[in-house]
């Protein structure tokens, strides 16, 4: 049952927002509130940082062995899998994405928390003692998670599980558009036996006196703060990023951005056109790794966009709660429109419109895209480089290696992935360096280890982690020097 209030969660408990207000978040399929949500403030952020404090002074958590927080882990993920269709649900109702989808996200955010219970369970607390210094690991301190509303369960379980893993209490502040899923991860932390005050969580807003930003602000400049995680779109990412960097915060970002995909012409058509459709157009073209800038070889270019768009004409897309969906309906009315102005505009600058691009025929209401596909995109229109987050996907040609991979990282600085399609595998090995992406996959789609994978460097900000969050950034290592007997000590004034 929808519950008709979502509150903050402060200490293990859920409180009211200090100005006693609260905003209305929308079905994306049918645009009728679902709920409120409380507004969230600074001051509500200092509530939960001075909570976080004293789960760290007082609480049993920071000083429990690795075995032991490892067991809550290991709850936390079985009472995850126990409460699929719920999360599954709640993804659907706030976010649009096909409940079948968000199902295999849930079991993904399962696996997180498993994953980090054997992790920490592996790793020593301390490096043994040598003959004169080791290290001890501890946590960082409180954590400040800020999370997007694209998969928001599975974003919030990478963010929340390594830190909870080192040990860190942390203040969560979710996205406004899609609530739900973090009211739901505080009862099942709860209920698994979460300390109370591990896990705090403070909503924003889209009170036009109170936008989501002041919280998000707030916590990236509250002193008490020690390590910060963003997940969202590259532009709130940059503010984010100079924001960390002004209050001196080590910050650990997953960009969304658009990944290119190289299909040359001696590549399995096949399989490439099958993985080029599921990147681009799955969870609603939400993802991370969305294979949205499709590069093709003149030589296979025409057969491609034909059968891209063949295929994409037959993508189902209808209510979010239908198990039969491939596409649901886009998070809120803003994103709606935003995706649907980029189309007109590709088009007015000389794309074509291959499939899709509007309303889909039978949902007269609602936020629905038809899977789209954009052919003949140049590089010299906008739209090669615009963001897309959505069921979007664009077709440029080239001819030459050289050209591919200039027009791949012409798309975007450092995107998250890229995806090479050839049967030449010395033409792999020679052109995936080349590419400045995070990840590079060569005829295959991105299976990845979503906590331990080597994190990438953001754009020419020091101390920022892109990519992939790892325990290791939660901890503080601090080195213990003994000195044997016989070392001399320098006297001065003797």
């Amino acid at each position: 049952m929808v519950p008709e209030t979502v509150s903050h969660f402060i200490g293990g408990r859920h409180v009211r927002s200090t100005l006693r207000k609260t905003f209305g978040v929308t079905d994306p399929a049918t645009g009728k509130e679902y709920a409120q949500v409380e507004v969230g403030l600074a001051a509500d952020i200092t509530q939960a940082v001075l909570a976080a404090q004293s789960a760290l002074k007082t609480g049993p958590w920071p000083g429990m062995t690795a075995q032991d927080r490892a067991r809550v882990l290991q709850d936390i993920a079985d009472a995850i899998d126990a409460r699929t269709d719920d999360i599954a649900a709640a993804e659907a109702l706030g976010t649009g994405l096909p409940v079948t989808q968000a199902g295999e996200q849930a079991a993904r955010a399962s696996g997180i928390f498993r994953l980090a219970a054997d992790l920490i369970t592996a790793r020593p607390e301390s490096l043994a003692p040598a003959e004169s210094s080791y290290v001890v690991a501890r946590p960082a301190g409180i954590a400040g998670l800020i999370t997007s509303w694209s998969t928001p369960f599975l974003a919030q379980a990478r963010a929340v599980a390594p830190a909870l893993a080192a040990g860190c209490a942390i203040v969560l502040k979710p996205d406004e558009w899609a609530p739900l899923p973090a009211a739901l991860l505080a009862e099942i932390t709860t209920a698994a036996g979460l300390p109370d005050g591990m896990l705090n969580i403070v909503h924003g807003s889209r009170h036009p006196k109170a936008p989501g930003a002041q919280a998000r602000d707030a916590l990236i400049a509250h002193p008490g703060v020690a390590r910060l995680s963003f997940g969202g779109e590259a532009a709130t990412g940059q503010e984010v990023m100079l924001e960390a960097a002004a209050h001196r915060k080590d910050l650990s970002a997953e960009l969304g951005s658009d990944s290119p995909c190289l299909i040359f012409a001696d590549a399995d058509l096949d399989k490439a056109i099958d993985s080029a459709l599921f990147g681009g157009f799955a969870l609603n073209g939400q993802r991370r790794t969305a294979t949205s800038a499709i590069l093709a070889q003149r030589p296979v270019y025409d057969t491609l966009v034909g059968r891209l768009a063949e295929r994409a004409d037959r993508i189902r897309v209808g209510a979010p709660s239908d198990p039969a969906t491939q596409i649901g309906a886009l998070p809120h009315t803003e994103h709606y429109d935003k995706l649907i102005s980029c189309v007109r505009l590709g088009v007015r600058e000389g794309a074509l419109l291959a499939a899709g691009g509007r309303r889909p025929a039978g949902l007269p209401e609602g936020n629905y895209l038809a899977a789209t596909v954009l052919a003949d995109v140049a590089p010299s229109m906008r739209i090669f480089t615009e963001q897309i987050c959505g069921p979007v996907v664009r077709v440029t040609p080239f001819d030459t290696d050289e050209e591919a991979v200039s027009l791949a990282n012409a798309i975007v600085t450092r995107p998250t992935a890229a995806y090479i399609w050839t049967s030449d595998l010395e033409r792999a090995h020679r052109l995936a360096p080349a590419i400045e992406s995070v990840s590079t996959w060569v005829n295959s789609h991105n299976p990845q280890d979503l906590l331990t994978a080597p994190a990438g460097l953001g754009p020419g900000l020091p101390g920022v982690a892109a990519g992939h969050v790892n325990i290791d950034f939660y901890t503080q290592s601090r080195t213990v020097l003994i000195a044997a007997d016989d070392t001399p000590v320098p006297r001065f004034g003797a």
